[in-house]
């Protein structure tokens, strides 16, 4: 069980709470806000502090993830009429290199300080997890750095069905539940009148997960949630039952969650996930969860 954070104070707080380690930190809380890009030094110092704070345990630092509902003042995008399909998060920054060969740098200057890992999010093809694996080898290399893991996100539904492809090359996955469900449904997590439909919970997402788990574990490689879905008492067993690894949640729901899954059996989290794989609508899957 393992928090998702936005800076040095919530890495302490994540810390203080029991968390064993960082599934996600997101990155963006440097770059929005502000009229100009943080410099290379100022990330350093940022991801250097983080990793001294959780003393040793993990952290994935998820590269810049803008575009769509996150735009930033300093960096020009041509208006999209659908933002969620546009340029954002890796495909922003493979096309303005500059961006994350800054921030790759200053994560492998900050690696020392504790164990840190690279995560891409919104990787849909595997020619951009190659291209965003060459940034980071190239600035190894030149930096004289340690061997750090990359893994990326599983946030779009290719990835999930190209999951056996990605896992032969990446060390991890960690599946983003909230924009899998969005792509997945096509429904706006932010709709007022669809918000209510869109649910991690729905089995064709459930599938996803299932397929993801399965290529991972194949290769050796392990897969983490960091969506809502992972602190939700109903989903809990579920994605245990269906092999998920390790659970990123918000600090708050740390004790709650650690609490639930002592009191589950991987034998009962197993039949719950099974029986929630043979439903056909999101509301079946939460009536058995509820009767379970």
């Amino acid at each position: 069980i393992v928090a998702n954070i936005g800076g040095v104070a919530d890495a302490r707080k994540a810390h203080a709470a029991g968390a064993e380690g960082v599934g996600l930190l997101r990155t963006e809380f440097l770059f929005l806000e502000r009229t100009s890009a943080p410099t290379e030094t100022e990330q350093f110092e940022v991801y250097r502090d983080i990793a001294v704070a959780l003393a040793g345990n993990p952290v994935i630092v998820r590269t810049l993830d803008i575009g769509g509902d996150k735009p930033v003042p300093y960096i020009t995008m041509l208006p999209e009429e659908n933002p969620f399909l546009g340029e954002r998060g890796i495909r922003l920054c493979l096309a303005r290199p500059e961006l994350l060969r800054q921030q790759v740098r200053a994560i492998l200057r900050a690696a020392p300080y504790g164990k840190l890992r690279i995560m891409f999010p919104m990787v849909a093809d595997l020619s951009e997890w190659r291209a965003a694996r060459a940034i980071v080898e190239e600035l190894r290399a030149e930096l004289y750095a340690p061997q750090i893991e990359l893994g990326i996100m599983i946030e779009v539904p290719s990835a999930a069905l190209l999951a056996n492809f990605f896992a032969a090359e990446v060390d991890f996955f960690s599946i983003g539940t909230n924009d899998l469900t969005q792509y997945t449904l096509a429904m706006d997590r932010g709709h007022p009148n669809l918000a209510g439909k869109s649910d991690g919970l729905h089995p064709a997402v459930l599938k996803l997960i299932q397929c993801t788990v399965e290529a991972a574990h194949a290769a050796g490689k392990w897969v983490g949630i960091c969506g809502e879905l992972g602190a939700d008492p109903q989903a809990v067993p579920i994605l245990i039952g269906l092999g998920v690894d390790e659970l990123s949640i918000s600090i708050p729901a740390i004790p709650m969650v650690k609490a639930q899954v002592r009191d589950l059996t991987l034998e009962e989290a197993r039949r719950r996930a099974q029986d929630a794989l043979a439903c056909a609508t999101a509301p079946e899957v939460r009536r058995k969860a509820a009767n379970a």
